[in-house]
């Protein structure tokens, strides 16, 4: 990232300073201490040159709803997440902090804003004929959709405790255990995980569990804004979530590491366009697991290959062969984290009781 001073700052935006503190107190400007004066400061020059390019385009209304629609600006208020300046957070926390010593239940909660009082939330989950654990799961979501009650009108607390419930039958869907126990030990046990194993499951779990707007969660908000149930909005960001670029994209970058690349091929998990200096989610996964380094060399030429970092899709894929885990891993580690985050905006949705209906820019 590239850092201009003051007057450079003010020169290229053509605003005077105090506009430019505005700015930054908005968070619309990354800025951080001059090394050379204490009493100064530099700006983001990357900050700057957006701000002046969204100028350039006007800021007519369609023009605005075109740029939003991929990677531009917010379009829907939210609580729970959001990325700034390269860094995760959950509702004012940081969740790579957060991620060190929380469960998956604990993100829940936080995300949720509702203590739900997981221990103990066994859910039934009935005769379910998936042969995967993925197709358990979709099919698990599918029959609690099919009479759940409407989202609307409804109390945060009480979505949060059908959350719960939701949460626990997920998991039971996938490793066919009834336990109480936390999320992390479930899968562990699935898996046959030793204690060092089932902790960096349960960091993986809460790395993933949310990340503003993505597909998958917009698809769980519009259900909710239909009034749709809770585990009907589930099941659509679930749905949304088997799609190649978005849940299975880590599927991908564990193929690429298996194989130690592709020739001709883009190396999948290979950078984000939230994070421009390197998903943090991705770093500190890596950090924690000290993959063998047959996977970091695998990962580093990915990096070269695809002119980027590691992002949280090849961290997947590296945490499945580090623990000698099945090749449905990723996906099904991405699926239930996310489970916490589907629940947390269809709550959110539901309690704002709005509607979302966006309008189509008619070409033909």
């Amino acid at each position: 990232m590239n850092w201009i001073d003051r007057d450079a700052a003010l020169s290229k935006l053509g605003i005077k300073p105090q506009t430019l503190y505005a700015y930054v107190s908005r968070g619309m400007i990354c800025a951080q201490s001059h090394p050379d004066d204490p009493r100064a400061s530099l700006y983001s020059e990357a900050d700057i040159d957006a701000l002046v390019n969204k100028r350039r385009r006007g800021r007519a209304r369609a023009d605005i709803a075109s740029a939003a629609i991929a990677w531009g600006d917010p379009i829907m208020e939210t609580a729970i997440t959001t990325v700034r300046h390269g860094r995760l957070i959950y509702r004012g926390r940081d969740a790579i902090r957060f991620s060190g010593r929380a469960s998956l239940e604990d993100a829940a909660d936080l995300l949720w804003g509702a203590q739900a009082h997981h221990a103990g939330s066994m859910a039934a989950t009935g005769k379910l004929s998936g042969q995967t654990g993925k197709a358990r799961a979709l099919e698990y979501l599918a029959s609690q959709a099919s009479d759940g009650r409407p989202v609307s009108g409804r109390s945060g607390l009480d979505l949060a405790k059908e959350g719960s419930r939701l949460l626990s039958g997920f998991a039971s869907a996938i490793t066919g255990s009834g336990s109480a126990a936390p999320y992390h030990q479930r899968l562990g046990e699935f898996w046959n995980l030793d204690q060092g194993g089932t902790d960096l499951l349960r960091r993986a779990l809460v790395l993933v569990a949310d990340h503003e707007l993505n597909p998958s969660t917009f698809a769980s908000r519009m259900a909710a804004a239909t009034g749709a149930s809770l585990a009907a909005c589930a099941l659509s960001g679930c749905a949304t979530l088997t799609g190649p670029q978005h849940g299975q994209a880590a599927i991908g970058a564990l193929g690429y590491l298996k194989h130690q690349g592709m020739d001709g091929a883009s190396p999948p998990g290979i950078g984000h366009a939230l994070y421009p200096m390197g998903d943090p989610r991705a770093a500190a996964l890596l950090r924690w697991m000290a993959p063998q380094t047959g996977i970091r060399a695998a990962i580093r030429q990915a990096e070269k290959a695809g002119s980027g970092r590691a992002n949280i899709d090849m961290a997947l894929g590296a945490l499945t062969l580090h623990l000698d885990l099945p090749e449905d891993a990723p996906f099904l580690i991405f699926a239930s984290g996310r489970m916490v985050g589907w629940i947390a905006h269809a709550i959110e949705q539901a309690v704002a009781g709005k509607q979302i209906r966006p309008r189509a820019k008619y070409i033909g």
